[in-house]
């Protein structure tokens, strides 16, 4: 059986087979093997073999396939996924949802309509997408928020979703983690029509239908629907977290899932 040494040489040579150059197919080496060492040095000026200029210009200015290296990655990483399932009962595939931000200072004129302000941050929101299944983690996508006016969080992290291929839709049973950015109504119901078990954050103060708050489901295991979802109550499992902020509570990403309902983190 091939080791994930082959499947990662195997890729790397697929990638600078790719390359239209022989000089950008250098510069592609040079940048693998910064992330492959592991050095914690991964920026450009760090290089050996090309100078941080060179691998600037690589990345921004020259014209390279980009659309057919990210298809031979998730290809690529679509085999993994499925090779790494266990046997037997249908395995779980977690996708993580998450919203960081890459905090940027100065002016960039060329980024003008991409950076924005978030919750007191200035620079580039994305909307990550992770794809786990076991001790395999891997990112999968992600989408720019480019502010008010424009789609939301969300929006956006309802579209990644909604792309993940049938091969991996099909062979596991697919769980969403998120945290409080999405756990919104429109969120919630996206899901429910797609079929997928959810595991989201909450704030303690939302509304439930009966016109408590979240905060009230005191009792691990207690059940109750939000207000507005239009979803039977007991579709939704408290599960109260200590030592939070007050008014926000995360859900816990590293649990496994052990129903298939929606679940409610609260505080």
């Amino acid at each position: 059986m091939e080791t994930i040494l082959g499947h990662a040489q195997a890729l790397v040579y697929t990638l600078l087979s790719l390359m239209p150059s022989a000089y950008q197919r250098d510069s592609l080496q040079a940048m693998l093997g910064l992330f492959l060492e592991a050095q914690g040095q991964p920026s450009p000026q760090h290089s050996l073999i090309k100078s941080g200029s060179a691998l600037s210009r690589f990345l921004n200015e020259y014209a390279w396939p980009t659309r057919q290296v990210v298809r031979v990655v998730r290809r690529q990483i679509v085999q993994q996924l499925l090779q790494s399932a266990p046997k037997g009962r249908r395995p779980w595939l977690q996708v993580v949802v998450d919203l960081t931000t890459l905090e940027k200072c100065g002016k960039f004129k060329a980024f003008a309509s991409l950076i924005r302000v978030l919750q007191g941050k200035r620079g580039l929101h994305l909307v990550v997408l992770y794809l786990v299944v076991g001790e395999c983690r891997v990112p999968w996508s992600f989408r720019v928020w480019r502010g008010k006016h424009q789609r939301t969080a969300v929006q956006l992290a309802i579209r990644l979703i909604g792309s993940l291929p049938p091969a991996l839709t099909s062979a596991f049973r697919v769980v969403i983690l998120a945290d409080t950015a999405f756990g919104s109504v429109a969120f919630l119901k996206a899901m429910r029509k797609r079929r997928y078990s959810v595991i989201v954050g909450v704030r303690c103060d939302r509304k439930l239908a009966d016109g408590r708050c979240v905060s009230k489901l005191v009792k691990k295991g207690a059940t109750g629907a939000l207000r507005g979802t239009e979803l039977p109550g007991d579709d939704f499992l408290a599960l109260p977290q200590t030592r939070r902020p007050v008014g926000e509570t995360l859900c816990p990403l590293d649990s496994s899932p052990q129903r298939q309902h929606h679940h409610l983190v609260g505080a």
